[in-house]
C-alpha cells in the first residue's frame, strides 16, 4: 500500500468543528466587555453610560461577524483562540474609556481605538476569506524579508519619520501617523518561516564542537549576523530598545526550533549579552545610547529621581493601592500614571481590577499563546509549524516585555501591550496574527476527505516548497 490505490476504500476521520463552542466563549467574551464598559459611570455615577445601545450593537456586531466568517470559512479553526482576544480587546477598550472620562471635558480615545478594532476585525475577515490555506506564503521568502527590513528601518527617513517620547519608530503621511515595525513583526515572521524551511538541512549542519557542543559552521553565520546588525541598528538610530529584542529573539529562536542545534540558542545569547553590553558602555559616552542608560536606572533605582522616573514610580503605587482585589472600575486613579492608556495599561487594569485581575489577563494572553503553538505542533506542514510558532511567539515575548517592564521584572520598553494599548498599527497587526494563526489551526484540524486529496494536498505541498526553493 506504498502506492495510491483507487480501490481502496478511503478512511475518513470525522473531527469536531467545536463552532457552538466558540460562539458562546464569544457571547460570553462581549458580555464581559460590555459589562466592564457599563461599570465604569456606574460606579461613579450610579448611572449606565448614555450610549450603551450604540456600543453594544457595535461590539456585538463585530464579535459576531468574525465568528461567522470563521465558521463558514474556516470550520476547523481553534475554536477559543477569537473570544480570548475579544475578551482582552474588551478590557482594553473599557480602560482606555475609562481613562477618556477622566479629562475635562472627556478624550474620544476608546472611540478611535474602537474603530481601529473594527478595521482589525476586517483584515482578519479579509485573511480568511482570501488565505484559506497559509502554505501559498512560503513562495515570498526574499521578498518579504526585504519587505519587512524596509518597514524596521523606515521611521529613519528623513522626510516621513518622526521621533515621539525619544524613540523614532514612527512614521507620518498626510497627517497620519503609523509604526511600521508592527507590520514588520508579522512580514518577517512569514520571511523567517519560508528560509529556515528551505535553509533548514544546511544550517542544522555541526561546526567547530566546544565544550561538548557543536556551534554552527562559520559559512552559515550570514543571517544571523545580519539581523543581530539590523537589530543594533534599531537600538541606536531608532532608540527602539523594545522591537530590537523582539526582532532578534524572534529570530534566534525559529533557529533553534527549525534546526534543534543548542548551539544557534548559545551564539543568540552570546551575541545578545555582546549587544547588551555594547549598549551599556554606550550609554554614558554615545548620544543615541543614553536612553538605555536611563531605562536601566528607572528600573534599578526608580525612586532615586522622581522627576525623572515618576511614570514608572506612579505605576508602582497604582498597583500597590490596588492590591489583590484592586479598586474596581472606575473607583482608582489610573489617570495619574502618563501614558497609562498605552505603553502602562498593564499598570492600570492591576490598580483597578488588582494583581488577580492582571493575572487573569496574563493567564488569557498565555492560553492565546498555548492554542498558538498547538497549531503549530499539529500543523501537517514544516512552513505551519514554523509560523505558527513564530506567530506565538511574538505575542509571548511582547507580553512578557511589557508586563515585565511595568511591573520592574525588566527595563521599560516601549512595546504595546497586544490588543489593549492604544494604538491603531499594533491593533491590526495582531489581529492579522491571530488571523493565520485561525488559517493554520483550520488546516491543522480539518479531516482528509479522501485518501485521493490527500495525495494531492501532499503533491501540491511539494511543488510550492520547490518553488519556495528556486527563490
Amino acid at each position: 500500500m506504498g502506492a495510491f490505490d483507487p480501490e481502496v476504500p478511503s478512511v475518513v476521520v470525522v473531527h469536531r468543528k467545536r463552532r457552538n463552542v466558540e460562539l458562546a466563549m464569544v457571547v460570553f467574551a462581549l458580555l464581559i466587555g460590555l459589562a466592564a464598559y457599563s461599570l465604569v459611570p456606574l460606579n461613579q455615577t450610579g448611572r449606565l453610560p448614555a450610549n450603551l445601545p450604540v456600543v453594544a450593537t457595535v461590539w456585538f456586531g463585530l464579535g459576531v461577524a468574525a465568528h461567522l466568517v470563521i465558521r463558514f470559512r474556516l470550520p476547523y479553526a481553534d475554536p477559543l483562540l477569537l473570544p480570548c482576544v475579544l475578551l482582552l480587546n474588551g478590557l482594553g477598550l473599557t480602560m482606555i474609556h475609562r481613562i477618556d472620562i477622566i479629562n475635562d471635558p472627556p478624550t474620544s480615545g476608546a472611540t478611535s481605538q474602537l474603530l481601529w478594532t473594527a478595521l482589525g476585525v476586517g483584515l482578519l475577515v479579509g485573511t480568511a476569506l482570501l488565505l484559506r490555506d497559509h502554505r501559498p506564503l512560503i513562495r515570498f521568502t526574499y521578498s518579504l524579508g526585504l519587505v519587512g527590513l524596509a518597514l524596521l528601518l523606515l521611521p529613519l527617513v528623513p522626510v516621513i519619520g518622526t521621533e515621539e517620547f525619544g524613540a523614532r519608530i514612527w512614521i507620518r503621511i498626510a497627517g497620519f501617523s503609523f509604526q511600521p515595525a508592527e507590520v514588520a513583526k508579522v512580514v518577517l515572521a512569514i520571511a523567517f518561516s519560508s528560509y529556515l524551511v528551505e535553509k533548514r538541512d544546511v544550517l542544522a549542519l555541526a561546526g567547530a564542537r566546544v565544550l561538548g557542543l557543536d556551534l554552527p559552521r562559520a559559512r552559515d553565520l550570514g543571517p544571523i549576523l545580519i539581523v543581530w546588525v539590523t537589530s543594533l541598528a534599531i537600538l541606536v538610530f531608532q532608540r527602539d530598545l523594545g522591537t530590537s529584542l523582539l526582532f532578534f529573539g524572534l529570530f534566534v529562536v525559529m533557529l533553534y526550533v527549525a534546526t534543534e542545534r543548542p548551539g544557534w540558542a548559545v551564539l543568540g545569547a552570546v551575541l545578545f549579552a555582546a549587544g547588551a553590553g555594547f549598549a551599556v558602555w554606550g550609554a554614558s559616552r554615545i548620544s543615541q545610547l543614553s536612553h538605555v542608560g536611563v531605562r536601566i536606572e528607572s528600573w534599578l533605582h526608580p525612586f532615586a529621581d522622581i522627576d525623572q522616573n515618576g511614570q514608572i514610580v506612579s505605576a508602582q503605587f497604582g498597583l500597590a493601592w490596588g492590591g489583590l482585589l484592586g479598586t474596581g472600575l472606575g473607583l482608582g486613579r489610573p489617570g495619574l500614571t502618563p501614558l497609562a492608556r498605552s505603553d502602562f495599561i498593564a499598570a492600570a487594569i492591576g490598580e483597578e481590577l488588582g494583581m488577580a485581575g492582571l493575572m487573569a489577563v496574563i493567564v488569557v494572553y498565555a492560553l492565546v499563546v498555548a492554542r498558538g503553538l498547538r497549531a503549530s505542533l499539529a500543523s501537517k506542514d514544516q512552513f505551519g509549524k514554523l509560523l505558527a510558532m513564530a506567530l506565538s511567539f511574538v505575542l509571548a515575548l511582547q507580553v512578557f516585555i511589557i508586563i515585565g517592564g511595568v511591573t520592574r521584572l525588566l527595563p521599560l520598553t516601549g512595546l504595546t501591550t497586544p490588543f489593549m494599548s492604544q494604538g491603531g498599527s499594533s491593533m491590526i497587526a495582531n489581529w492579522v496574527i491571530i488571523a493565520l494563526l485561525l488559517v493554520i489551526s483550520h488546516q491543522a484540524r480539518k479531516p482528509a476527505a479522501t485518501r485521493l486529496e490527500n495525495a494531492l494536498e501532499d503533491e501540491e505541498t511539494q511543488v510550492i516548497q520547490t518553488a519556495g526553493g528556486a527563490r
